[in-house]
């Protein structure tokens, strides 16, 4: 990969691409420490720690370490990406469910700019309503000292505070998607998954900070973090590696296809295969599972807390630490794993594509028992990626549970995001470079 990065920055046009990029990214950064008004910072941070948003414990950790680390100080980009991924999921899943959206879909570039500016649209309508959610919940909280995280709280300065509040988050929410279609035109990658990858990696210094302090912990005599500090970087390392052989790994269907005269020109004849990638479903059966499962802990974040009964059992139960959340947040995964291949891939049209050019699977007859064949092999290659993500997703709720180094563990969602982005991006540059160093056939 740094070779990669080192010979695209020898051609001057990917070197400007990979600068645009960078200002892109430092502008998002700057825009992170920006808060918003009518706050008092010190009671916003004296809430945050008392929520555990910075230690990653809580629900709200997770849109915090997506924004990275702006949700915690309600700057003008604390909703992060997090809307646009919102909206462009929602609108993936009603260009399936609805006819009129999958013709737009269909009709090519343009039917694509259509569904591109509705899904701007509703990115903020969600920015708008998420920002709302989030000025309800710092006008309702107040620290265990009894100050107020907003400022104005009575008459006509509290419709007007709340007014701007709320503006300022639905604006950093356009601007973030306006970054990220920036970097898509002018710079290199994909912008939402660049600006993502950026949030999460501003988080890094807190975590080796943490790291850092358990060591310390080993010094002054707790001798077990003298194991589990190292045994988690060892861990680190081999997830790590483990997401990038999986993010490569496909099934290839091998694939004839029959030789045909055209006037006096021969097609065909030749022998290929259909790459079907393992990790089908990417991250998004991880965000889908999650997002569910923080429903309980995000009523309980902005509302009234119980402190017994049958609902303080059930939020309690509903927690990232309990065995009733583990269980419940794998089958999840696994569900929305076959939901989104469902979605994605149709057998009965793929074997109607193959079918039509003349192509067959060795030993498969064309037609019906094509799209068996090819049902049969996603739903095998499904099970699988499904499997590695419940690993990748679990095992740093395990890790901490069994090692009481909660404060550490890296959500599997945050390492995929990282390791898929920096692949992805080291793919683009390569192709890239492949493009401009392409003499053709007349050189």
């Amino acid at each position: 990969m740094f070779k990669t990065i080192r010979n695209a920055w020898s051609i001057p046009d990917l070197r400007r691409k990979i600068l645009f990029t960078i200002l892109i990214i430092v502008f998002f950064r700057i825009g992170s420490v920006i808060p918003v008004p009518f706050l008092d910072m010190s009671a916003l941070n004296n809430l945050m720690t008392e929520n555990e948003v910075n230690s990653g414990t809580s629900a709200l950790a997770y849109l915090n370490t997506l924004s990275g680390g702006a949700f915690s100080n309600a700057t003008i980009f604390a909703m992060g990406v997090t809307p646009y991924i919102n909206s462009s999921i929602i609108m993936q899943l009603l260009t399936v469910a609805i006819p009129p959206l999958e013709r737009m879909a269909k009709e090519g570039e343009a039917g694509r700019k259509k569904i591109a500016t509705i899904t701007r649209y509703v990115t903020v309508g969600l920015g708008l309503i998420q920002g709302f959610a989030y000025w309800w919940f710092l006008n309702a909280s107040t620290d265990k000292s009894g100050n107020h995280i907003t400022i104005y709280r009575e008459g006509a300065g509290l419709w007007f505070s709340a007014i701007v509040i709320i503006l300022a988050f639905t604006a950093g929410t356009a601007i973030m998607m306006w970054f990220g279609e920036q970097i898509n035109e002018h710079g290199i990658g994909n912008g939402i998954s660049i600006l993502l990858f950026a949030g999460i990696v501003a988080r890094l210094p807190f975590t080796l900070y943490l790291l850092k302090s358990y060591w310390e912990y080993a010094l002054q005599g707790n001798t077990q973090y003298f194991i589990l500090v190292p045994m988690w970087i060892v861990i680190f390392l081999v997830v790590i590696w483990v997401i990038t052989f999986m993010q490569d790994s496909e099934r290839r269907i091998p694939i004839q296809y029959a030789k045909r005269v055209v006037g006096r020109k021969m097609y065909g004849g030749q022998s290929t295969h259909l790459p079907i990638k393992v990790a089908l479903g990417g991250v998004l059966p991880i965000i889908f599972a999650s997002s569910i499962l923080s429903i309980p802990s995000t009523i309980q974040a902005f509302g009234v807390k119980p402190t017994g009964g049958f609902w303080a059992g059930f939020f309690d139960a509903f927690k990232t630490d309990g065995w009733l959340y583990i269980g419940v947040y794998f089958l999840l995964i696994i569900m929305f794993g076959y939901f989104y291949t469902t979605i994605q891939y149709n057998p009965v049209e793929m074997a109607n594509n193959l079918k039509q050019n003349n192509g067959t699977i060795p030993g498969i007859r064309p037609g019906a028992p094509t799209a068996e064949f090819i049902k049969k092999i996603l739903s095998r290659i499904t099970l699988i990626g499904c499997l590695f993500l419940a690993f990748i997703a679990e095992f740093p709720l395990l890790y901490s549970k069994f090692t009481t180094m909660g404060s550490l563990s890296m959500g599997g969602t945050s390492i995929i995001i990282i390791v898929g982005v920096a692949l992805e991006t080291a793919k683009q540059m390569e192709s890239q470079m492949m493009m401009r160093h392409y003499k053709g056939f007349l050189d």
